[in-house]
């Protein structure tokens, strides 16, 4: 990355905690694994801290509550975990980000870190105020996670949360010192926004990634029915930088399409995805009106460059890439590479700092 002139931004753990932490300790449902990971940070932040300057502990760390075995390697089956179990576990990622986030200070003053979260804006689906109250519980359940990390302490409304669910968290005195060492900047994933109602049994339910919404009839969706909403990056910029006053780094944002590879002009192949342009030009349109709002945005970063299994859905042929591989569902193909048509339009892009969206 520094050789081409890329400035590195390194996420410490991201859904890949060692099978072996999962197998033997559940994950970060123990108490112990906080002191592997931090070994493990310790051994990158000192190998890298005079090349990395942007660093984030935790991918979508919000995910935990959601899927506590993509987000924090418990393999406990969900069905068998009480919401005490997914909460604890939480706890101790939250420990494990502030003490890491300590330790990168120690090691270098200078380094930036930063915190992850799985962003989905709420939109309630009508004005009616059990809608409005729906939405605002919502979206505290993603504010949680980003409060501990920018304030050094858990917000206000978690001790309803903690009492609608039947959770004690074991907190320690020194959780709580640790938890004071607070985040440089915020970081997060969006991909779309999300409906919420009081009684959402009334209504059409969404496709989406981890986090599924109602199907709102105000944007269009993508081939996996997926909501398309740029100006929800506008609001969840100016949401975040209005509650929590941090610099903010867009970390991921993308489109997953069914991409099909044909033969291009030059005896090769291509894939045709002018969707692919169209989101990403109306997304950075979009944030560039946040800017244009005050909201301080320093960083953004697509998902992905090159076509990857899709966490979410565990499949290859949902793809995010500006880059076809040749892989399928099955595992085979022969991991070929060949430019999309978004490829030379991103890139230009990129040149121009998002000046040329044409």
């Amino acid at each position: 990355c520094l050789k081409y002139g890329i400035e590195p931004l390194i996420t410490l753990s991201h859904y890949e905690i060692p099978l072996h932490l999962c197998r033997t300790y559940d994950g970060f449902r123990s108490r112990k694994t906080i002191d592997f990971f931090l070994r493990y940070a310790d051994t990158v932040l000192r190998r890298y801290h005079d090349r990395v300057k942007y660093w984030l502990t935790f991918n979508e760390i919000n995910v935990t509550l959601i899927s506590p075995l993509l987000g924090a390697g418990v393999m406990t089956p969900k069905d068998q975990l009480s919401a005490q179990d997914r909460f604890q576990t939480a706890h101790h990622q939250l420990v494990a980000s502030a003490r890491a986030t300590a330790l990168a200070k120690q090691i270098c003053p200078e380094i930036q870190i930063g915190c992850m979260a799985a962003s989905a804006p709420r939109y309630p689906m009508t004005c009616d105020p059990q809608d409005m109250i729906a939405m605002m519980t919502s979206q505290q359940e993603l504010d949680y996670f980003i409060h501990v990390h920018c304030t050094g302490e858990y917000p206000y409304y978690a001790k309803r949360l903690w009492r609608e669910n039947n959770v004690c968290l074991e907190i320690t005195e020194e959780d709580r010192q640790a938890l004071k060492q607070t985040v440089d900047f915020i970081s997060f994933s969006y991909y779309s926004s999300k409906v919420v109602a009081a009684d959402e049994s009334r209504y059409t339910m969404a496709n989406g990634n981890i986090m599924r919404g109602l199907k709102n009839p105000y944007v269009p969706v993508s081939d996996y029915d997926y909501p398309i909403d740029p100006e929800g990056l506008r609001y969840i910029l100016n949401y975040l930088y209005a509650h929590f006053h941090k610099p903010l780094f867009v970390a991921e944002n993308g489109l997953g399409a069914r991409d099909v590879l044909i033969a291009d002009d030059h005896g090769g192949f291509t894939v045709k995805d002018q969707a692919r342009i169209d989101f990403y030009r109306g997304h950075i349109q979009a944030m560039a009106r946040a800017i244009d709002d005050g909201v301080e945005v320093f960083g953004y970063t697509s998902w992905g460059p090159i076509d990857c299994v899709s966490a979410a859905s565990a499949e290859m042929t949902k793809r995010y890439g500006f880059v076809y591989v040749d892989r399928n569902q099955d595992g085979s193909g022969t991991l070929q590479r060949w430019k999309k048509q978004s490829f030379d339009w991103i890139g230009k892009v990129y040149r121009s700092n998002g000046a040329d969206l044409d």
